[in-house]
């Protein structure tokens, strides 16, 4: 299945027990299937099936569900989902912890419906950390057993909220030594969505002074540390209880923006500014605070919610014509790029952000986590904003 335009079929009234190939995979009756790992098995197939969709050696897992949009009671955790068959490039990991991520909670509430309504129901979650269970047919990087991390596209509809989560192979990488599978899950999307914006669309170099609007949130925080290890000077805005933790990752000056007036507090101008907060105000503000022929990024464009507001036909139009006029307003009023930053698979990316994770140089705290049974309170916590920090699912 290809996880970004495909829907899984659910069942979810009387689903088909779960009865695995015994004869094939050389395995007692009473195995536990779900937590038995075959490192010498890389790939096997059926005579129904070509070389192109192997089987692996589970049929149908545990995922949380979300049947329609609404509030955090919404999601539904099932016991028998079935797991398609792996296209040649992807990979079927084995998820020991997932990260709750905004965008995570948003479409549990109806982000992007425009999109998703109609592909319903939706596995939630992007991050994930576990083992390798099964390779695809093309897949050269990864081997059964691997200890691995990474992140799904955005617009992936089958996520990682489950025991088997299906990436691609430009999608995942082995994990770091130094990290547990719960420090581990909690990285890649938000440190992918920061190396976009400051690496392939800013392409900072050292000595250049960055600008992190709002560094106390994940993508914030791995934005600073992908700075910092990149020889930059950065300045940051956020949240009285993150000051001390973001001068510690190397950020030469925090700003509280409650306590302070952020636009005396900061001298100079920047060569780049990424925007997590993306509200009129802080837009007005980095804009301000660029050199010409610097780089303003948010991580708020507005594609998605003009779709949602007006359909894909229509909404996708007006999100380009919006984009496209502020590009060229910006560019002929200060002499600066525009641009809309998103998260997207990079291989070079995580390749770095592996090396930055062993080098000790890019770390995002988890608060809290919860057994994935307790993923509506999860949610409510993330949602609510209880818990400051990242929040993590557990698999057992």
């Amino acid at each position: 299945m290809h996880t970004h335009t495909h829907t899984p079929q659910i069942h979810f009234h009387n689903p088909k027990p779960y009865k695995p190939n015994l004869s094939a995979l050389k395995i007692q009756p009473n195995t536990n299937i779900h937590n038995m790992r075959i490192p010498t098995i890389r790939r096997f197939t059926t005579p129904s099936l070509t070389s192109h969709h192997p089987k692996s050696y589970v049929s149908d897992c545990r995922a949380v569900l979300v049947p329609h949009f609404g509030g955090p009671h919404v999601l539904q955790l099932h016991s028998h989902v079935p797991l398609p068959p792996l296209r040649p490039h992807e990979v079927l990991v084995r998820a020991r912890a997932v990260a709750i991520n905004p965008l995570d909670t948003r479409m549990r509430a109806g982000y992007g419906r425009c999109l998703f309504e109609r592909l319903l129901p939706l596995i939630l979650g992007r991050d994930v950390s576990g083992e390798v269970a099964a390779v695809g047919a093309a897949v050269k990087s990864l081997s059964v057993g691997e200890q691995v991390f990474g992140a799904l596209h955005p617009t992936a509809v089958r996520g990682t909220y489950t025991d088997y989560a299906i990436l691609s192979e430009e999608e995942v990488i082995s994990k770091p030594d130094s990290l547990d599978h719960v420090e581990a899950s909690a990285i890649p999307f938000a440190a992918l969505t920061a190396w976009r914006a400051l690496k392939s669309t800013a392409r900072i170099s050292e000595g250049q002074r960055i600008l992190v609007v709002g560094g106390g949130g994940a993508v914030g925080f791995a934005a600073i540390q992908l700075a910092v290890a990149a020889g930059c000077s950065v300045v940051t805005t956020c949240g009285s209880q993150s000051v001390s933790r973001l001068l510690a990752v190397g950020a030469e000056q925090a700003v509280d923006y409650v306590a302070e007036d952020v636009e005396l507090a900061i001298k100079g101008t920047f060569d780049a500014v990424l925007d997590t907060i993306g509200v009129p105000e802080t837009e007005r503000m980095g804009i301000n605070f660029l050199k010409r022929g610097g780089h303003y990024m948010t991580l708020q464009g507005e594609a998605a919610s003009l779709s949602d507001r007006y359909g894909l036909l229509f909404g996708i139009p007006a999100s380009t014509a919006v984009l496209l006029r502020k590009q060229l307003l910006y560019k002929i009023s200060h002499g600066i790029e525009y641009s809309w930053t998103y998260m997207r698979a990079d291989k070079e990316g995580l390749i770095e952000i592996r090396k930055l994770c062993e080098a000790g140089k890019m770390k995002i705290p988890v608060c809290k986590t919860f057994p994935i049974r307790q993923v509506r309170d999860a949610h409510e916590v993330k949602e609510r904003k209880i818990v400051p920090g990242k929040v993590v699912l557990e698999l057992d």
